[in-house]
């Protein structure tokens, strides 16, 4: 893992907080209401393991992060030195190609401040049912007509180096979402299937039916396309079914995905067996708080809220939460 007493000059970790005015922040807990999820968007959640379609750039915004995101897809060596991960093309397939990376947010200002975006904090603290931090970022592009797979998996599958499990992960697209260009896709009830064997990332699209019930099998023929617009995003619980297939369209599909975790979430990597996989993590020491710069605390209820009232989920419910 990476020593964290010699940060870059140029690293925004460094920063926790807004380092620009992208998104205008909320300045009294009434502001945030116009951010609030319904009571059925809520339960939507609890029930199938997802939601999606919530607003949480504009279009502007959007041509902000897609600008940055040139210029992230030609880092140099300095600053892939800030990434926890980065693979110009991770695809299995030769014919394929998904660019991936992990870290963006400490590249650039835009990045960095969309952890911050109101409408996906509020959104993430009622999923979440507590305070939270960052827990990671991930950028996901599929070039026209020859974009890679994400096969079918389960997020936790690949986070057991943190506990307890309460992560929430949000999807957001920066071109729209479709069928055609391979947008995500979601099994509905997947979160309470417990925890599943990882079966690939990039590979086999469907390598996960094979560790599946035949019970799991007939409800995975109901997934559903999370066809979506850009700047509109979906959230999904850490055991949630997703996958997406490949982009054989004349568009691209970019998209960046924010990964939050509790804000009393621990480090779990003592007997983590993948654990080359984190040489370029900050570090994660076992059973101690995750609350370095590198994990910063993006929401703090009592603090943002008052005495506020909002539906928000049961968190013991619905998460792994001891």
């Amino acid at each position: 893992m990476k020593d964290s007493a010699s940060p870059l000059l140029s690293d925004f970790a460094n920063y926790s907080m807004p380092v620009s005015d992208l998104f205008q922040q909320p300045s009294t807990a009434a502001e945030w209401e116009q951010y609030m999820l319904t009571e059925e968007q809520i339960k939507s959640f609890c029930e199938n393991g997802f939601i999606s379609g919530i607003r949480i750039l504009s279009e502007e915004q959007v041509d902000v992060l897609n600008t940055e995101l040139v210029t992230l897809q030609a880092a140099g060596p300095e600053k892939k030195k800030l990434f926890y991960h980065y693979e110009s093309n991770e695809s299995e397939d030769p014919d394929k190609v998904l660019f991936h990376a992990i870290g963006g947010w400490r590249v650039t200002p835009g990045f960095h401040d969309l952890i911050w975006s109101p409408a996906y904090r509020m959104a993430a603290y009622q999923l979440l049912g507590c305070s939270f931090r960052l827990f990671h970022d991930q950028l996901f592009c599929k070039p026209a007509k020859h974009g890679g797979v994400v096969a079918w998996h389960q997020d936790f599958s690949y986070w057991t180096f943190t506990k307890p499990m309460h992560h929430l992960t949000c999807w957001i697209g920066l071109d729209d979402a479709t069928k055609e260009n391979g947008c995500l896709y979601y099994v509905p009830g997947s979160h309470k299937w417990g925890l599943l064997p990882i079966t690939g990332l990039t590979g086999d699209m469907d390598a996960v039916t094979e560790v599946l019930s035949p019970a799991q099998n007939e409800v995975f023929k109901n997934k559903v396309a999370n066809e979506l617009p850009k700047g509109y995003a979906s959230f999904h619980h850490p055991l949630t079914m997703h996958g997406s297939y490949a982009n054989y369209s004349d568009r691209p599909r970019r998209a960046v995905v924010i990964n939050a975790m509790a804000a009393e979430t621990f480090g779990n990597t003592e007997h983590y067996e993948r654990i080359d996989a984190l040489h370029s993590f900050p570090p994660m020491e076992q059973d101690k708080v995750l609350d370095s710069k590198f994990f910063p605390l993006l929401f703090d209820g009592d603090k943002e809220l008052e005495s506020l009232n909002f539906p928000t989920v049961n968190k013991e419910l619905l998460y792994n939460t001891k």
